[in-house]
C-alpha cells in the first residue's frame, strides 16, 4: 500500500470511521495540532533526562490517543481516563513544591529545555482552544479536553524546573552546561 492516496489533492482526507471531510475541518486541524503538539515534546525529549523522557513519550502515547478519539468519536477504545490527567496535577503539584518559582512574568529561553518545552505548552494552548471549537461543533471527550488543558501547566511547570536547574548549577546535561558557563560569563 502506498504511503499517499491523492485524495488530498482534491483538499479531503478521512477521518479514522472513515467518513469524508474537508482537510479545513475542525477535527483535522484539530488533529494536525496535537501532532505538532507530539512532534515539539519529541524534540524537547532530546534534552531530557531519563525520568522526563519516560514522562514525555508517555504524554507521546496519550496524545495518540486522543488524536484517533477524535478521529473516531465513537469508538470506546479512545475513550480517555480522568485518572492521566490527575496524575498529571500530582506531577505539576511535585515540580512546583520542588523550586521557588518565579511569581512575575517569565520571559521565556532560559536554556534550550525550558526553549522546547514552552514551543510545546504554547501549541498545546492552541490544541486547547482547537478543542473547544470541535466540542462546541461536534462534541468531545471533556476527559480528553481536561488532559490537554493540564499538560500545557505541565509543560509549562517543566519548562521553569529546567531553567531552575540551569541558574542553579544543578543541570547535568551538555546543553545545560555550555548555558550555565554562558550565564555565568554575563
Amino acid at each position: 500500500m502506498k504511503i499517499y492516496t491523492k485524495t488530498g489533492d482534491r483538499g479531503t482526507t478521512s477521518l479514522m470511521n472513515g467518513i469524508s471531510v474537508s482537510k479545513s475541518d475542525d477535527r483535522i486541524e484539530l488533529v494536525g495540532t496535537i501532532d505538532e503538539l507530539n512532534s515539539h515534546i519529541g524534540l524537547a525529549k532530546v534534552l531530557a533526562d531519563a525520568q522526563l523522557k519516560e514522562q514525555l513519550s508517555h504524554i507521546q502515547r496519550n496524545l495518540m490517543q486522543i488524536m484517533a478519539g477524535v478521529a473516531d468519536p465513537r469508538n470506546l477504545d479512545y475513550r480517555f481516563s480522568a485518572d492521566e490527567t490527575a496524575a498529571l496535577e500530582e506531577e505539576i503539584d511535585r515540580l512546583e513544591n520542588s523550586f521557588p518559582r518565579v511569581k512575575d512574568f517569565v520571559l521565556y529561553g532560559g536554556c534550550e529545555q525550558s526553549a522546547r518545552l514552552d514551543v510545546a505548552r504554547a501549541v498545546a494552548r492552541r490544541a486547547e482552544r482547537r478543542f473547544r471549537k470541535v466540542e462546541q461543533n461536534y462534541g468531545a471527550d471533556a476527559k480528553a479536553v481536561q488532559y490537554i488543558n493540564r499538560l500545557s501547566d505541565y509543560l509549562y511547570m517543566c519548562a521553569r524546573y529546567a531553567d531552575h536547574r540551569v541558574k542553579s548549577g544543578k543541570a547535568d546535561g551538555i546543553q545545560d552546561q555550555v548555558v550555565r558557563n554562558i550565564l555565568k560569563d554575563m
